[in-house]
């Protein structure tokens, strides 16, 4: 015998008996199709530490005006200009530099869809929504999200999300804890987040 078939016989010896054939494994698990719940978006949400406003789309302006009046932001290139007050400096974001992102006071942006389950946000990088870091840099992100946007579960996000898109999933403000488990919030993204909830459009 070689050396080879040696070590091969051990190899064989240690592996012991072929293995039977894979379990089946279940597919029995929760599907897309469950209805949405907005208060429990609204409840993780805020259990995350994110501010919730709901409201009609035109006082939209009024609460980035409470948020954001007298700052300058930065806005995706697809950004709804009604949702913007007088109040606001908006930079519309054309390949802006990070350091000129960094510099600005918050964004407001729209999204894909949110998780009621997990009160997790998805933006797709859509013109209303921009690129991913211009929601990571400033401090303050306002989110405007519509009823309709909102799903029950994950399988349903998944089911409604196009996974060639740059998806971004949000659950609250930035937030990470030290050695000592102490929080410490806006160390990789803003650390606070407002979300306008929209109610479902008229048919």
């Amino acid at each position: 015998m070689s050396q080879r078939d040696e070590v091969l016989a051990r190899l064989r010896a240690a592996r012991g008996a072929a293995p039977a054939a894979p379990a089946a494994v279940p597919r029995d698990y929760r599907r897309a199709g469950a209805e949405a719940d907005l208060d429990l978006l609204v409840h993780r949400l805020t259990d995350y530490r994110a501010t919730v406003h709901r409201c009609a789309e035109d006082a939209v302006a009024e609460v980035v005006d409470a948020v954001l009046g007298g700052r300058r932001i930065v806005v995706p290139p697809g950004l709804p200009r009604r949702w913007l007050p007088a109040t606001v400096t908006a930079v519309t974001d054309d390949a802006l530099a990070t350091d000129e992102i960094a510099a600005l006071d918050g964004v407001v942006t729209a999204a894909a869809l949110a998780v009621a389950e997990t009160g997790t946000i998805v933006l797709d990088a859509a013109p209303d929504q921009g690129r991913r870091v211009i929601t990571l840099l400033p401090d303050v992100h306002v989110c405007v999200l519509r009823a309709e946007q909102v799903v029950a579960g994950l399988p349903d996000a998944v089911a409604r999300l196009d996974p060639r898109r740059p998806l971004t999933w949000i659950s609250g403000p930035s937030a990470t804890s030290d050695i000592e488990l102490n929080r410490v919030e806006g160390v990789h993204g803003p650390r606070n987040l407002h979300v306008v909830l929209l109610p479902p459009r008229s048919p």
